[in-house]
């Protein structure tokens, strides 16, 4: 169709306008470049030199390598600014303006300008690599960079810093001239502490508080040693908001490295004081304060205040609380309190904010800022791990970098040190900023922690020994013989030894490393107490979702450590060994996840007591593998637990363990495996003493194998087995179906699975049932009945639901599917997203949902016509299935490609896709032909036809062969 001419005064077209948007943007990038090279030439300072040949750089690579170059005008007017305040800030500034607020603040620009600048230097060498012309960089970054230079520009406050020169030589003059003052100061003024240099991840926050202060509210900050408290109470003494509105009226009152034992109020009212920069003289010391701080609007931060509110618990200093209380009710007054206590002065209207760790964006920050024996990029995914495992706690972190950067260790070396040392590696020194040891101490040595005695480093040591914490709830029937233990817990959350989250009681990593370290191991007598409880936990859950069961899904890692612990001290062998087989069994019935007892279970020490123990921990296990479909593991501990039992003397166990491992070769498409070791058993001296239900469950199995390898006829299979009364109904259900993936009448076959359908129902027969309902889907999928299909398969969710979700998973999966057939693609998608949302547990858990997923998600997209996305999935999924050793969908997945291949045009690559499927079809025992034939739902549409004529050997196929 001819193109419309555009009228006259139509808008322009998109692209002309960001033409012109580009062509404005490289003129001022231009203007701003030449005029800041001209200013970095003339100013004498070389940090101010250096700041602006950063911009400079900075703004080279927005010229010529950024696409969006019009997001940064914002960025390059800020530049200008900053240009124009370098060139008037060092003009005139002496050597000593520049250790003070000038310096400063050169100091925070240059941490800036060099964070971004990085930034944008990784976007070009990006280019490079990758062969493009131009990249972009994302616009909540660039407006993250333009908060930060606001920060930022705002510390280089012209009055207060440009000015400093010519203020002082105008007193010097006025001295020289014996000119009066009569506005002398009657105090002597104290400078508050500037801007920590390394804040990193707290800008939020600091936006947060500062809104709070400036909005008149008194802050308690709480946290435990090392969090950053006073770090904090810093930052926003130096925001911009507070300077302006408090002026020199910012008084930082410090009690660190006082004794709480030796304090007095005299101390408290003198350190007070003299943080204000006033005498007292004489009695009545608030008075005197409290005159001085009503003269004008004053933010005070009493730092480190646990100090003194501990030592006013004494009768002796109960007028420390109304002291604060009474300088809080000034008009004007604002109090940022810092404490690892929560013992905070009463009648003050406190906005508590406990400190949270640091990100592991700002940890790594802070990390390479110190660390720099190796570039980041070679070392950052092994510390990654490192700093998790120190709950991302800021001065641990802080100790640690330095430690490495000092002994030049390599990242390997570190982690060696520290899993040698753990928190030995966190004492770089004395005091509470060098040395984790010391923290701590002033911690534990505080009055309230030392009022609790003994009992009080026991239950540290047992929080500190669970890896979820004490679960409070659990407390007192945990551990009977401390009736006191909430009230301890109580007074060691309120000096941030502990915190509470999600009804327990934890520890921060590096105090959990320091209590195992250097404190008492857990008391005996707890850890009989928490294990009998645990024990009798599991022993008492059943397959039904109960209170035990709670326990199980809340506790469930507290637990594990106990049975792991249990089992490496070999305490109650047998009990141990029970309680860890019934632990598994709980996992697999109520959160199946995988577990760390793999290795404990495989150091059992075995001997003729042991190995009935030791087999019954290894099938449990091999089970919860199984569940989550961790098909070779699984497949490895069922072997384990058949020797032992062989050697204990139990061929039948020998024989459920065998079967179920036969089961996991099925499920992975290795038939050929599978009917091997089943057929390998029956001919072995240990069939004849298996029970007759035992035998009719190798058939079964057997023939689950058999029927994907053609090698026996429909007639023949699930026979032997359905002669079992327990296995009867589900070899009738499978005999049938493979009568219709054999090629059976449709008709015939689905009024009998109707017939067996209703029977299953009658019993109550939940998986027979299920078994049932999905071969009467499958037959009408492939009849092309798909609606029938449809309901089919949400009723076999509505079976599912509350009880297995992951066949729910499975079978919304499976609608998608269909609904792809339907040609309703945008229905599939929708579903295929449902599933992942609202199953993510099992999703991510079992890898079979994944490959289910993945796979089920190329078909629907390739049905839809958009191969680059189904080559994508295809691909996916094959690379799991190599992580996971599933032929089945590798080959299902590997000749999906070759179809992307064929309707491309691409023939070489589609017959080279094709021969790779039929290799793997070889490899399972499938014949090519019969790929699809027992998992009709995985088949593609049948307009896919380059399988097919592969395997006839016709053109246009046969021409590249």
């Amino acid at each position: 169709m001819p193109s419309k001419k555009s009228k006259n005064g139509s808008k322009q077209p998109a692209h002309d306008t960001e033409e012109s948007q580009d062509d404005t943007v490289n003129q001022l990038l231009g203007d701003t470049i030449v005029a800041i090279n001209f200013t970095r030439d003339l100013i004498p300072n070389d940090l101010a030199k250096g700041v602006l040949g950063t911009v400079t750089n900075i703004l080279m690579i927005v010229q010529s390598v950024i696409k969006n170059k019009s997001d940064f005008i914002a960025i390059v007017k800020k530049c200008e600014i900053i240009r124009k305040i370098l060139e008037r800030a060092t003009k005139d500034a002496t050597e000593d303006d520049l250790q003070g607020s000038l310096g400063d603040a050169l100091s925070e620009l240059n941490i800036s300008v060099n964070r971004m600048n990085s930034a944008a230097a990784s976007k070009k060498e990006q280019r490079l690599w990758q062969r493009l012309f131009s990249v972009r960089i994302d616009r909540d970054q660039i407006a993250g960079w333009e908060k930060d230079l606001d920060r930022v520009i705002a510390l280089f406050n012209f009055e207060a810093i440009a000015g400093i020169a010519v203020g002082v030589k105008k007193l010097v003059l006025e001295s020289k001239g014996n000119v009066a003052i009569n506005h002398a100061p009657k105090y002597r003024p104290t400078e508050p502490p500037s801007r920590p240099a390394m804040l990193y991840g707290r800008d939020d926050l600091v936006a947060e508080l500062t809104n709070l202060v400036v909005n008149d509210e008194h802050l308690a900050l709480i946290g435990p040693g090392g969090m950053g408290k006073s770090s904090l109470a810093k930052a926003i003494l130096n925001e911009s908001l507070v300077t302006e509105k408090f002026a020199d009226r910012r008084f930082f009152v410090t009690y660190d490295g006082l004794d709480p034992s030796t304090i007095t109020f005299e101390i408290f009212m003198t350190c007070f004081a003299g943080a204000l920069g006033i005498e007292i003289a004489g009695a009545d010391p608030v008075r005197q304060i409290s005159t001085f701080l009503r003269s004008a609007s004053a933010l005070v931060v009493l730092d480190n205040a646990e100090t003194f509110e501990e030592a006013s618990a004494s009768s002796a200093l109960g007028d420390i609380p109304p002291a604060i209380a009474e300088v809080a009710n000034i008009p004007g007054v604002i109090l940022i309190l810092t404490s690892r206590s929560r013992r905070n002065a009463p009648n003050v209207q406190w906005i508590t904010k406990d400190i949270p760790p640091l990100d592991l964006g700002s940890a790594q920050a802070v990390f390479f800022r110190i660390y720099h024996h190796t570039s980041r990029s070679e070392a950052e995914e092994n510390i990654k791990d490192l700093l998790k495992e120190l709950d991302f706690h800021p001065l641990a972190i802080n100790i640690l970098a330095n430690a490495a950067q000092q002994n030049a260790w390599s990242p390997t070396t570190l982690l060696k040190r520290w899993n040698d040392r753990h928190s030995k590696v966190l004492d770089g020194g004395k005091g509470k900023l060098q040395s984790l040891s010391d923290t701590m101490q002033l911690s534990l040595s505080s009055p309230s922690v030392q009022n609790l005695g003994e009992d009080g480093c026991r239950v540290l040591a047992i929080i500190a020994f669970l890896p979820q914490g004490l679960n409070e709830n659990l407390a007192s029937d945990l551990l009977p013989s401390l009736p006191q233990v909430d009230a301890i817990c109580d007074v060691l959350c309120m000096q941030s030894l502990v915190y509470r989250q999600d009804n327990f009681l934890k520890v921060l990593a590096p105090i959990r490393h320091y209590v195992q370290d250097s404190l008492q191991a857990p008391d005996s007598t707890c850890l009989q107490e928490i294990r009998a409880f645990y024990y009798r936990t599991v022993n008492s859950c059943s397959k039904e979702h109960d209170q035990y069961a709670d326990i199980i899904i809340s506790d469930h890692l507290n637990i594990e450590q106990v049975v792991a612990f249990n089992l490496a001290n070999m305490d109650d062998a047998e009990e141990t060994h029970d309680a860890c087989w019934q632990f598994l069994w709980c996992l697999e019935r109520h959160l199946p996840r995988p577990t760390t007892l793999t290795p404990a279970i495989s150091n059992i020490v075995e001997s003729p007591s042991t190995w009935r123990l030791k087999a019954r921990c290894l099938s449990s296990l091999a089970r919860l593998y199984d569940t989550l479909s961790q098909l070779v593991e699984a497949s490895h501990a069922f072997q384990a637990a058949e020797a032992l039992y062989l050697t204990a003397g139990d061929p039948e166990m020998m024989g459920h363990c065998l079967i179920n491992r036969a089961d996991s070769l099925r499920c992975q498409g290795r038939f050929i495996q599978s009917q091997n070791l089943v057929e390998n058993l029956q001919h072995s001296d240990s069939w004849e003493s298996f029970s007759e239900t035992t035998k009719a469950r190798a058939w079964f199995f057997l023939d689950k194998a058999r029927m994907f390898t053609f090698t026996a006829s429909a007639d023949e299979l699930f026979v032997k087995s359905a002669e079992d009364p327990i296995w009867g109904l589900s070899s009738k259900v499978w005999h049938w179906r493979a009568k219709f993936c054999y090629g059976g009448d449709a008709v015939q076959v689905n009024t009998r699975l109707e017939d067996l359908y209703l029977q299953c129902t009658s019993i109550g027969d939940v998986f027979d049932r299920r078994d049932a309902l999905e071969g009467l889907a499958q037959i009408a999928s492939c009849e092309g009945r798909l609606s029938d299909a449809m309901d089919n398969l949400q009723a076999l969710i509505g079976i599912s639901e509350g009880q297995h979700s992951d066949d729910v998973l499975w079978c919304t999966v499976r609608k998608a599917v269909v609904a792809s057939k339907q040609g309703n693609c945008d229905l599939a998608r929708e579903l295929i997203q449902k599933a992942s949302e609202s199953f993510q547990f099992f999703s991510l858990r079992n890898s079979r949902m994944f490959l289910h997923r993945s796979y089920s998600s190329a078909c629907i997209e390739l049905t839809a016509g958009e191969c680059d996305r189904a080559e994508s999935y295809f691909t996916a999924t094959i690379e799991a299935c190599d992580m996971q050793g599933d032929l089945m969908r590798k080959a299902f997945s590997t000749r999906g490609l070759g179809e992307v291949a064929f309707t491309h045009g691409n023939f070489a690559l589609a017959a080279e896709r094709f021969e790779e499927t039929r290799s793997l079809c070889a490899e399972m025992g499938v014949p090519p032909q019969h790929l699809y034939s027992c998992i009709p739902f995985d088949t593609l549409p049948d307009k896919f036809e380059g399988w097919a004529l592969f395997l006839k050997g016709q053109s246009p196929l046969v021409d590249v062969m």
